[in-house]
C-alpha cells in the first residue's frame, strides 16, 4: 500500500450537480458538459434523491458564485 494523495484532484470543465440519499450527509458529484444535460439529470434524481447543483467549473475554478443551491 501507498501513501495517500494530499493533493485535491483537478475537476474537469463542466457543470457540477451531488446525488445523495435523502437523510444522509455522503454524496457523489456527477459532471455534465452543457447546462441543459444537467438540468435533465436534476429532473430525474430529484424525485428520489436530494440533489445540490454545485455550478459550473473551468480549469478547476467554480464559475458560478451563486451555487450551491439545493434543488426540492
Amino acid at each position: 500500500m501507498g501513501r495517500p494523495p494530499t493533493r485535491p484532484t483537478d475537476l474537469k470543465d463542466g457543470y457540477y450537480l451531488e446525488v445523495r440519499n435523502k437523510g444522509t450527509n455522503s454524496g457523489i458529484k456527477l459532471r455534465r458538459d452543457t447546462r441543459k444535460e444537467m438540468m435533465q439529470a436534476v429532473e430525474e434524481y430529484k424525485k428520489v434523491k436530494d440533489v445540490t447543483i454545485l455550478g459550473e467549473s473551468k480549469n478547476s475554478k467554480w464559475i458560478d458564485k451563486d451555487c450551491p443551491k439545493k434543488v426540492q
